[in-house]
């Protein structure tokens, strides 16, 4: 059985910030899956299964972040990622990743994100599936969105140095040529931007605009974050792989082994 959870400093804060909400707004998914409308006969067994079965599992998805994610294989193939996250430990966060924030949006993958002491017990072998966050957080791109300002800013220093795994099930993305009403094929490795310019243009402004976030501000608001990050792996593994020009993150280095 789990332990129970210790109150979290992002939440008490949380709770006495009353004014400087990040943005938020609704996402709604582009993806139509085929397949007949629900009968009254399925909305009726939903209806009961929501109240005679447990929702635990899904009920501890309680924390949501916001960020990007370029395929590893494909690093031109970008797209954003919805995480709604369960807290199991502080070395220890599992995601439920979808193409959006919505009532219809699609289930796309998962990511579970470990802290740097987690990850230095790994098997070097396993290493290389697992990405590293500094560049996301120290560039202001990963958000949590309508959280207060302070809380949001607690949670990302929780998050320094920590990697993910993150594998998409269903490419939702819509695309010349791309088939995205199911889900086919072989789930995808993802992987994190760890310099300017690796993100396709557009792809953050469009987020930013939509959702009412300012992802400039946020790099801004974290520069305090810099002396806390350390040399991570994985952190090259794209370099080179993008077609404009690049500049270096602050804060965002790579191990000297790399």
């Amino acid at each position: 059985m789990r332990e129970p959870r210790c109150v979290s400093v992002v939440f008490a804060v949380s709770l006495f910030t009353l004014a400087g909400c990040t943005g938020m707004d609704e996402v709604r998914s582009n993806v139509d899956v085929p397949g007949e409308q629900a009968s009254i006969k399925a909305q009726a067994l939903e209806a009961g299964a929501s109240v005679m079965q447990t929702d635990a599992p899904p009920s501890q998805l309680q924390v949501y972040l916001v960020g990007f994610h370029p395929l590893k294989k494909q690093p031109l193939h970008q797209f954003e990622a919805h995480h709604f996250c369960d807290q199991i430990n502080d070395d220890f966060l599992q995601c439920a990743l979808y193409d959006a924030n919505s009532d219809d949006a699609k289930l796309n993958g998962i990511e579970y994100i470990i802290s740097e002491e987690l990850f230095e017990r790994l098997p070097e072998e396993e290493k290389q599936y697992w990405h590293p966050h500094n560049g996301e957080i120290l560039s202001g791109q990963l958000v949590a969105p309508n959280l207060p300002a302070a809380a949001e800013h607690e949670l990302m220093k929780t998050k320094i140095n920590s990697y993910g795994k993150t594998w998409h099930t269903w490419d939702t993305t819509q695309g010349e040529g791309n088939e995205v009403s199911l889900p086919l094929g072989e789930p995808s490795l993802a992987w994190s931007f760890n310099r300017d310019g690796e993100a396709n243009p557009g792809l953050i402004e469009e987020r930013d605009q939509r959702m009412e976030i300012d992802t400039t501000e946020r790099r801004r608001a974290r520069q305090d974050l810099v002396p806390l990050a350390n040399p991570q792996s994985g952190v090259d593994a794209l370099q080179g792989e993008f077609p404009g020009p690049t500049q270096p993150i602050p804060g965002v280095e790579a191990k000297p082994s790399e």
